[in-house]
C-alpha cells in the first residue's frame, strides 16, 4: 500500500505542481509531498550521458541511444538551461529505469510513491504498429508525466489535420502551429495551455491509482482515469463532468468540487 507520495516540480511549464498536490491530497489518504525538479535534485555526472541513452533516433527504429559528445553536451546544457532544450524524444521506460535507480535505497519501495513531473516529452515503442508513440505519463515507479506530451501525444481533431494538408497543398510548406491553432475550432489542448494544471491533475492520479491497486486505465471515456488518444478525448475526461466514473468517484471524491 501507498504511505506517502513525492511529486517533483518542472520548473519550466506552465504545469502548478502545489496546486496538483494539493488536489491529489484531498483524494488519497496519504502523505502528499512536493520538492523541486527531479532532474536537478538527483542530477550527477553520469545523467547527462544516461539521459542521452534514451533517445528516440527514429519514429520507425526500436533502438535508442546516441552518446557522442555533441549529445552528450546537449543533454548537459539541458540539464543547466532546460528553457532551452525540446525537440526530442526519450524512451520512457528506459529514462524511467535510469532515474529510478537514483532514488535513495530507502524512498525506493513503491510504499512511497515518486512522480516526476517533467519538461521533456517521452515515448513507449508500440510492437504492434512498429513505431513510437508519445505519451502523457509512463506509470511505475517511478512514474513520469509529460507536460508537453500533454500537448503533442493524444491526436488533435480531424480539422487541424485537414488544415494543415491544405495549407500544404496550396503554398507547398507547413503552416506554422500558432496558426493552425488559432484557426481551428475545437476541443484541444496547445502549449502553455492555461488548463494545464487542471488536466495534469487526473494523470497524476493515474500515477498513483496503479501503483495502489495494480489497475491499468478505466475504460469509461468520462473519467479522470481514462487514456484516450485524442485531444477531445482529453477534454473530456479532465475537464468535464463528472470527475469519475461510479466505480472510481467512490474511492477519489472525497470533497465536491467544481470543474
Amino acid at each position: 500500500m501507498v504511505e506517502k507520495v513525492t511529486l517533483y516540480r518542472a520548473p519550466t511549464t506552465n504545469a502548478d505542481t502545489d496546486a496538483i498536490a494539493e488536489w491529489l491530497d484531498d483524494r488519497v489518504d496519504v502523505s502528499v509531498t512536493v520538492r523541486d525538479r527531479f532532474l536537478l535534485r538527483y542530477r550527477d555526472d553520469n545523467l547527462p550521458t544516461e539521459i542521452a541513452e534514451t533517445r528516440v533516433l527514429s519514429p520507425n527504429d526500436p533502438e535508442t541511444g546516441n552518446t557522442m559528445m555533441g549529445i552528450v553536451r546537449y543533454e548537459e546544457r539541458a540539464l543547466e538551461h532546460p528553457e532551452r532544450a525540446g525537440g526530442v524524444v526519450y524512451d520512457g521506460l528506459g529514462l524511467q529505469q535510469r532515474l529510478g535507480s537514483r532514488i535513495p535505497d530507502d524512498e525506493r519501495g513503491l510504499d512511497h510513491l515518486h512522480i516526476a513531473v517533467l519538461d521533456r516529452v517521452v515515448g513507449t515503442w508500440g510492437s504492434h504498429d512498429g513505431r513510437w508513440h508519445k505519451r502523457v505519463n509512463v506509470l511505475g515507479q517511478p512514474a513520469l508525466i509529460s507536460v508537453p506530451g500533454l500537448y503533442e501525444a493524444p491526436a488533435k481533431p480531424e480539422a487541424y489535420y485537414k488544415a494543415k494538408q491544405k495549407h500544404a497543398l496550396m503554398s507547398n510548406d507547413t503552416p506554422p502551429r500558432e496558426v493552425l491553432e488559432s484557426t481551428i475550432d475545437g476541443d484541444f489542448l496547445v502549449e502553455d495551455d492555461p488548463r494545464t494544471t487542471e488536466t495534469l491533475k487526473g494523470y497524476v492520479l493515474q500515477a498513483f491509482h496503479y501503483i495502489e491497486t495494480g489497475e491499468g486505465f478505466c475504460d469509461e471515456p468520462s473519467c479522470r482515469l481514462s487514456n484516450p488518444h485524442r485531444q477531445p478525448g482529453v477534454v473530456k475526461a479532465q475537464l468535464r463532468e463528472p470527475e469519475f466514473c461510479a466505480k472510481h468517484a467512490k474511492r477519489y471524491k472525497k470533497t465536491l468540487t467544481t470543474r
